[in-house]
């Protein structure tokens, strides 16, 4: 099936009917009135699209990426309980783990087509070819080794890292099983995988990057929906009340969160300090407050991370405070600042120093710890900047941008309120991709203060 194919299934599947947002809703976010507003999909539903998305990695994005990383064979071995950072990325739904001894064998043929094979007890069917199955370890292990042996591969990737965790999934055990299991002459064949995996997981195909944007908008959704009247009553709402609302609305959605909701406040009563990363505290919502949370789901395999600010009126306010409006466009400018600095091959480091020079420039206060998104909420790829490490990091920092990877925009601005006489902290998150060109957010950006009036 096209991928183009499979992208329109789930899209068609996602909403059950309604109007279309208008432009500015959309960069404010979808508001969730009900259950009903979005039609996500079941358990049993997101196999299938799940299933195509992975097909189409395996055939069309491995081969690529084995071939750039200069491997001829990939192994990814794990076992129940233990299973490897990587895994659940490339077997098929529904597979909840690794059974008993669970081996995958990657091999690039001379046309660079990518032989998929299974060595399992229970073999997972397509779109792997069952190599081996049964019940005896020893077996098992010469199973793979022949398999290997025929194949003659002079560089074989393992998963085995001293800096990418993701990349260092093949236990102390599974690797001594593997050296025992292969003559001598082939152990100096086996290399660090670190390369292929990291790109793996950073790499959106253009099936993915379609649903995306339908996957930040549930989550952005749920938060506009929980900076509402329908849910704070200032006065008697705590911010606690809040989070654990969020929690729950995705747990009603069906849609797992990666990390627990959380949400703070600051006060005109409570200066910010200029040296504190994260002003911000916990109790009681009253009015005249700006609310802040960080909001992280994970649907069709894809993990969305999202940061958003809320004002709440005084009985004789009708609008926002134009200080604080100001403290909102400063945000945008940063952001526009940091995704600027985006150029295809340029290092984490390299964006981080040349935002950090230009909003100085600019007269901004920022702090910048933009992450790759994915698979997993904080995900590989070019680390910009650390909310505390502002300056270069090591390894995580070099890697190189690559076209068609997503990012979680990441940072604050602190500016002087008037209206507060103080400095507030605007903390901003959203989720967008790099096409090669340009950034583009995947389901707009708040650009207008949530209200609870």
């Amino acid at each position: 099936m096209k991928a183009f194919t499979a992208a329109s299934l789930v899209l068609a599947m996602f909403f059950c009917g309604g109007a279309k947002a208008t432009a500015a809703e959309f960069s404010q976010g979808r508001v969730l009135t009900s259950a009903a507003d979005y039609q996500v999909l079941s358990p049993r539903q997101r196999v299938a699209p799940e299933n195509r998305i992975l097909n189409e990695r395996l055939e069309q994005l491995l081969p690529q990426l084995m071939t750039e990383s200069g491997l001829d064979m990939w192994l990814v071995i794990n076992r129940e309980y233990a299973e490897d950072p990587v895994y659940f990325t490339l077997v098929p739904q529904p597979t909840f783990a690794a059974r008993r001894t669970t081996m995958l064998l990657f091999s690039r043929n001379n046309d660079g087509s990518v032989d998929k094979l299974s060595v399992n007890r229970y073999p997972l069917g397509e779109p792997y070819t069952s190599a081996w199955a049964g019940g005896n370890l020893t077996e098992q292990w010469q199973a793979l080794a022949k398999e290997i042996i025929k194949r003659q591969p002079k560089r074989i990737g393992i998963n085995s890292s001293e800096h990418w965790p993701v990349a260092d999934g093949l236990t102390t055990g599974l690797h001594q099983q593997l050296l025992a299991a292969l003559p001598a002459d082939y152990h100096s064949r086996l290399v660090s995988a670190e390369q292929l995996v990291v790109r793996w997981l950073e790499q959106r195909t253009s099936s993915e990057l379609e649903i995306y944007p339908q996957i930040v908008s549930l989550a952005r959704a749920v938060i506009a929906e929980a900076f509402s009247n329908k849910v704070i009553t200032p006065g008697v709402t705590t911010t606690d009340d809040v989070a654990w609302y969020i929690r729950e609305r995705f747990a009603q959605l069906d849609l797992p969160v990666w990390f627990m909701p959380y949400v703070n406040l600051q006060r005109q009563s409570l200066a910010c300090e200029a040296g504190n990363p994260f002003c911000g505290i916990t109790g009681v919502i009253q009015r005249g407050d700006v609310l802040h949370t960080d909001v992280g789901i994970c649907y069709l395999k894809l993990c969305t991370d999202t940061q958003e600010m809320a004002y709440v009126l005084h009985n004789t306010e009708t609008d926002v405070p134009a200080g604080l409006k100001a403290a909102l466009a400063t945000g945008n400018r940063w952001q526009d600042i940091l995704t600027g600095q985006f150029k295809t091959g340029r290092t984490g480091n390299t964006i981080l120093a040349g935002t950090i020079n230009a909003a100085k420039r600019a007269g901004i206060n920022s702090s910048t710890y933009t992450h790759a998104i994915g698979f997993v909420g904080h995900a590989p790829g070019p680390t910009i900047g650390m909310w505390d490490n502002q300056g270069d990091t090591p390894v995580q920092g070099d890697w190189p941008l690559y076209a068609n990877t997503a990012y979680a925009i990441e940072g604050n601005i602190k500016q002087v309120v008037p209206e507060w006489n103080q400095l507030v902290h605007i903390k901003l998150e959203q989720s967008a991709y790099f096409d090669g060109k340009q950034v583009i957010y995947l389901a707009g950006r708040q650009t207008r203060w949530h209200v609870i009036r």
